[in-house]
C-alpha cells in the first residue's frame, strides 16, 4: 500500500563567495558527517549545473550537487532537514540552500 509521505529536495551550489569551488571531498564529507546520519534510510544525490539570482541583483551559474530525500512529514524530520540547510550555508559561507518539499506518495515493492 502507498505511504504518504513528503519529497524534499535540496539544491546545492558548489562555488564559495569569489568564485573557490567546493571540492568533491568537501561534498562528500558533508553527506558522510551531516545529511547521512540524519537520514540513514537512504538519500539521492544528483550532479546539475544552474543558476540562480543572488541579493546583488547578480545572474550567476555554478556547478550544484541536488539531494532528494523522502520521508514521513514529522517535525523531528522537518527539523533534521532545517539542520542540514543551515549547516551547509554556514559551512560553505552560502547565501542559500533552494528547498523543494512537496507530498508525495510512496510504495516500496
Amino acid at each position: 500500500a502507498e505511504q504518504r509521505w513528503t519529497r524534499e529536495v535540496l539544491y546545492f551550489g558548489r562555488l564559495r563567495p569569489g568564485g573557490r569551488s567546493i571540492s568533491d571531498e568537501e561534498w562528500q564529507a558533508f553527506l558522510d558527517e551531516v545529511v547521512t546520519p540524519k537520514f540513514p534510510e537512504g538519500l539521492t544525490v544528483t550532479d546539475a549545473y544552474g543558476q540562480w539570482r543572488n541579493r546583488d541583483g547578480v545572474v550567476s551559474d555554478e556547478p550544484s550537487s541536488v539531494l532528494t530525500l523522502l520521508h514521513p512529514d514529522t517535525p523531528e524530520l522537518n527539523r533534521r532537514v532545517e539542520v542540514i540547510t543551515h549547516t551547509y550555508r554556514q559551512q560553505f559561507q552560502q547565501e542559500a540552500v533552494l528547498r523543494d518539499r512537496s507530498p508525495s506518495c510512496v510504495r516500496f515493492d
